[in-house]
């Protein structure tokens, strides 16, 4: 059972949710931008998102390495462990981005979405989609992925299957009968999946996106396009110590919710304001661009890279037009050049 009445809004707490909630509003005036300046958004947003929840894990691949990995997912066998998850983060993030609404909270999905998560994990492959079976503890991981030590004991396997049911059964209820604020359900949804730790691995990948199928399903339909596990990763530290903080007392008649709300509503803020920021940011700049050159960055934001001849098909311009475009888009700061002669090909700066 848990115990929401020790739940105390502050007036911190009432101000970050009505900034989330005033920028949910708006959104949907800014959700009609051009469907290539969103699709782009939602590219960058998705590798970052991949690149911080991996490494948040000890992962130690680079967003500019997961979006190489990315782009040739021709290849069916992964030789790394940090492969594997960033493929497996991949997977599932673009199911809940697609099909959310669809995607009801209940044991099974959740289930379901662990063995996607876990599909090209090969040491994952007896436990993928099923309930721990063994003990198993949360530790904390440095930059270069080195274990730092334990945070706490979770929940046991025993328990876990009536601790799962009972805090699925809570969260529905609440998100339907609207006791509390969206957002606080949550966030305690979050801290508490994480304090029972119901897989033997991938416990803090998957709770990130549920959090975003939890996010989106209550109408927070901004989420794709910044990326939150971004936010987490930036102040690592914060997260373990707030988790720490409120999970020490979960079990107890008194929880401590304090820490893990202020943590998780702040992060949604700052999540919002680094959106704001690179919206704006893409209106000043691009609006400036010629629109050919504004053609040649949206397609590279899109698809990681763009050569000579892709940029020939997508404009219909001839070679010599856009070699000087490539030339401007490298000494405005918007394009790093790569390659030589025929072979030359350009990316994001």
């Amino acid at each position: 059972m848990l115990h929401t009445e020790t739940l105390h809004i502050t007036p911190e707490i009432l101000t970050l949710i009505a900034r989330i909630d005033e920028f949910k509003g708006a959104w949907r005036a800014l959700g009609r931008l051009a469907p290539d300046r969103l699709s782009a958004l939602r590219h960058v947003a998705t590798i970052e998102s991949i690149g911080s929840s991996t490494r948040i894990e000890g992962s130690k691949l680079s967003d500019r390495q997961i979006e190489r990995l990315l782009s040739s997912l021709e290849i069916r066998s992964f030789s790394t462990r940090d492969e594997q998850e960033v493929v497996g983060y991949a997977n599932v993030m673009e199911l809940v981005f697609h099909s959310w609404q669809n995607i009801p909270v209940t044991e099974n999905h959740i289930k379901q979405l662990h063995q996607v998560l876990l599909r090209h994990s090969e040491k994952d492959e007896r436990h993928r989609g099923a309930y721990k079976t063994s003990a198993n503890s949360v530790a904390a991981f440095n930059a270069e992925g080195k274990q730092l030590g334990v945070i706490f004991e979770t929940a046991s396997p025993f328990d876990t299957p009536r601790l799962m049911s009972e805090l699925v059964d809570w969260t529905v209820q609440e998100l339907r009968h609207a006791h509390l604020h969206p957002l606080l359900v949550i966030a305690i949804f979050d801290v508490v999946f994480l304090e029972i730790h119901p897989f033997q691995d991938g416990n803090g990948r998957l709770s990130r996106v549920l959090t975003t199928l939890l996010l989106l399903r209550s109408g927070y339909t901004y989420v794709p396009y910044s990326s939150l596990e971004s936010v987490i990763e930036a102040s690592k530290e914060a997260y373990y110590l707030a988790l720490r903080q409120t999970q020490a007392s979960i079990r107890s008649d008194s929880p401590n919710w304090q820490p893990w709300l202020l943590f998780f509503l702040r992060s949604l803020t700052e999540q919002v304001r680094r959106l704001e920021q690179k919206i704006e940011r893409e209106n000043i700049v691009l609006a400036a661009l010629p629109e050919l050159s504004l053609h040649i960055v949206e397609f590279v934001r899109e698809h990681g890279r763009i050569t000579m001849a892709e940029a020939i098909r997508l404009t219909a311009s001839s070679r010599n037009t856009l070699k000087q475009h490539f030339r401007n888009l490298v000494e405005q700061g918007h394009l790093n050049q790569r390659g030589s002669g025929r072979g030359v090909w350009y990316e994001l700066r």
